[in-house]
Formats: C-alpha cells, sequence, structure tokens
C-alpha cells in the first residue's frame, strides 16, 4: 500500500474480529517499522511489551476509559520508554510517538487495525500499567495500542485544513 494511502485510510480501530489472530511475521513487520522511527540523538529509548494473554488484556482495558476493546482485539501493545537510555532528558515522549505513529501505519498497510490509546501523562494510568505488566524501574509506559484485524471499514476521507497553515509567521 502506498504510504499516502495508510495515511489517508488510517482510522482509530475500535472493532476487532476477534477469532483472526495476528500473525508473527506481520507483527514482526509493525515493530520492526516502529523501531525505524526518529528519535532524540538516535537513543531509540523504545521497549514494546506484546499483550496477548486475555487477562492482561483485560486487566489493562479496565484502567482507561476509551481502551475496552484491547478485550476484544487479539493483541495489545504497550509502548514503553527506558529513561537510561535517552541522551536528551524528557524527549522520550516525543520519541515514542514518532514510534506509535510508524506503528500505526505499517499496521494499516498491512490491512490490519489500531486504536492509540495514550497512558502518558496521566500518573495513575502510568502506575496501573506498570503494576499489571511488572515493568522494571525507570521504564515508563506511554500507550496502549490495541491490533487485530478490523471489524469496521477503513474510509478515505480528506483533514487538510488550509486554515491552519500559517507561513513566515502566524
Amino acid at each position: 500500500m502506498d504510504v499516502f494511502e495508510a495515511m489517508h485510510t488510517r482510522r482509530s480501530i475500535r472493532k476487532f474480529d476477534p477469532d483472526k489472530p495476528v500473525g508473527a511475521a506481520d507483527l514482526e513487520k509493525i515493530l520492526a517499522a516502529a523501531m525505524f522511527a526518529p528519535s532524540a540523538g538516535n537513543a531509540q529509548p523504545w521497549h514494546f511489551v506484546i499483550v496477548t494473554d486475555p487477562g492482561l488484556r483485560d486487566a489493562l482495558s479496565r484502567i482507561h476509559p476509551y481502551v475496552g476493546m484491547l478485550r476484544q482485539a487479539p493483541v495489545g501493545i504497550v509502548v514503553c520508554a527506558e529513561l537510561a537510555l535517552e541522551k536528551f532528558p524528557g524527549y522520550w515522549v516525543q520519541d515514542l510517538a514518532a514510534a506509535v505513529q510508524n506503528l500505526l501505519l505499517a499496521a494499516r498497510g498491512l490491512g490490519l487495525g489500531t486504536v492509540w490509546t495514550g497512558v502518558c501523562p496521566i500518573q495513575e494510568r502510568m502506575d496501573a500499567v506498570r503494576r499489571i505488566l511488572s515493568l522494571p524501574d525507570g521504564v515508563e509506559p506511554h500507550a496502549i495500542i490495541p491490533l487485530g484485524w478490523p471489524a469496521q471499514e477503513f474510509v478515505h476521507t480528506e483533514r487538510f485544513r488550509e486554515d491552519r497553515v500559517h507561513t513566515n509567521g502566524w
């Protein structure tokens, strides 16, 4: 799929086919794309926790008001930062956001659906993810990405807004 087609048709998918698994090869392609994201100082502070266990997906779905679809998705990807890997403290949030966007577009390119559900910066959610997944000290959860084969359509829409573009100042 062309990258522009992937961008224009990527949508937050909240309905998944719970009976159709995500293949290991597809998952590896998606994670490799995420790891191609830019990062401050090329620090690449990311880690990805793959959650396929239904009990863990259910537990994670309860910590966030907008991640209930994780119960239905066959895979959850929890994107985390290892703070000790940062070269420029504080940029991990941007680094992981870039990785998440690459992940979303790669999944779309393969026909898979995703939805980006933010964990950071809400401390209560971050603490809950840390507890449920037994994250080590110095690892911060950033987002939970439900992933699976969509049970809803991808639609091409236009979002370009000329009134949001400014040249050489406001």
